[in-house]
């Protein structure tokens, strides 16, 4: 299923959201959707039984991480919370490398392409948290002249 056909079956529940304009969020919860087909070709196979484990839980940590830094309040904790899911995005993209034995050719070469968005639009985000946290907040520096040793 292509993005766009995709997005018009999400419920008005989720797309209404906020959070339904920040696009890595979107190409992640996409990625988790289409993924179940991939899981569960790799679960038929018994060699691929723990890597379609290990793909399952990191294809849905990369949305589940966004959304939870999203809600954060400052920006040391979104942060954290998209570093978490830019480590999730690049195991995928390691699990579906790891998966071309099993998988079609066509299916790694897309969800390589979309992993590695996914963690190009991250770095961003990443990159503007990290900006907006090194601002230093102004604090008025007051000195209580009254209590120093110099006025003895």
């Amino acid at each position: 299923m292509k993005f766009e056909e995709w997005q018009r079956t999400v419920p008005e529940s989720i797309t209404g959201d906020a959070l339904w304009r920040v696009k890595v969020y979107r190409l992640a919860l996409y990625a988790a959707n289409i993924g179940w087909a991939d899981i569960t070709a790799l679960a038929k196979d018994r060699r691929a039984v723990s890597l379609s484990d290990q793909l399952c839980r990191s294809l849905g940590s990369i949305s589940a991480n966004i959304a939870e830094g999203f809600s954060r309040s400052s920006d040391r904790d979104r942060a954290r919370f998209y570093e978490y899911a830019l480590g999730s995005a690049r195991e995928c993209r390691d699990w579906y490398f790891k998966a071309r034995f099993i998988l079609n050719e066509s299916i790694i070469d897309h969800r390589l392409e979309l992993m590695t968005e996914i963690i190009r639009l991250l770095l961003v985000m990443l990159s503007n948290q990290r900006k907006s946290n090194l601002k230093e907040e102004s604090e008025p520096y007051n000195i209580d002249d009254t209590e120093t040793p110099l006025n003895d």
